[in-house]
């Protein structure tokens, strides 16, 4: 299993380093032997300390943990165990769908960003009459692709729940569109869904 680990604003130990690729490896061994890519992120916010860990399996899932602690691997701890927890609800989750005919799955381009520290703010102007359908080349932390599922509503939340994902993206199979999902400041779980309205407006 390949895994990086990087601090932010905190620096990562080699003890606490081996720890985290050691466990990790083994947490996710117990359900999946192929295991994955994963990435785990140290930070600190306060007086606690923060652990991010990113995971994509083998099969193309992805799944998202995150703990707070009094120190780094106090935080870890919590982390691995929430992970471990997702891990385990996937795995009932393909047995239970064990007999499904797999899909195909459409492919879409994934960007990350560079989050924007107050001092860039200032950086930032749209009305210069420059050309922003793109983000600027430096703000460019990676590109991927990920899997575009064709799924219902009920499907993308509880997949949301399994994964961690603040958004998500799909297919929807009620009508073939483009619908996302995303969770509210509240807790409760926000749906955009475009086709929808356009169906209004034709029939108004």
């Amino acid at each position: 299993m390949q895994i990086q680990v990087s601090g932010k604003q905190v620096e990562v130990g080699d003890a606490l380093r081996a720890r985290i690729e050691t466990e990790l490896t083994s947490g996710i061994a117990k359900y999946f032997e192929r295991g994955g890519d994963a990435e785990v992120t140290i930070s600190k916010q306060g007086h606690l300390f923060k652990a991010d860990c990113w995971v994509r399996l083998a099969s193309g899932q992805t799944l998202i943990a995150h703990a707070f602690g009094g120190d780094a691997h106090s935080a870890f701890d919590g982390t691995l165990d929430n992970m471990e927890k997702r891990v385990r609800r996937y795995k009932r989750r393909l047995k239970q769908h064990h007999n499904g005919t797999p899909v195909k799955e459409e492919t879409a381009n994934v960007t990350v960003l560079r989050a924007f520290d107050g001092d860039d703010e200032a950086e930032i102007e749209l009305d210069d009459g420059m050309d922003h359908s793109s983000p600027p080349h430096s703000m460019i932390i990676a590109e991927t692709e990920t899997a575009l599922r064709t799924m219902t509503v009920s499907v993308a939340v509880a997949e949301m729940e399994l994964s961690n994902y603040p958004a998500i993206m799909f297919r929807n199979a009620a009508h073939g569109g483009l619908s996302v999902i995303y969770r509210r400041p509240d807790g409760n779980i926000g749906w955009i869904d475009p086709e929808r309205t356009r169906a209004k407006v034709t029939t108004q």
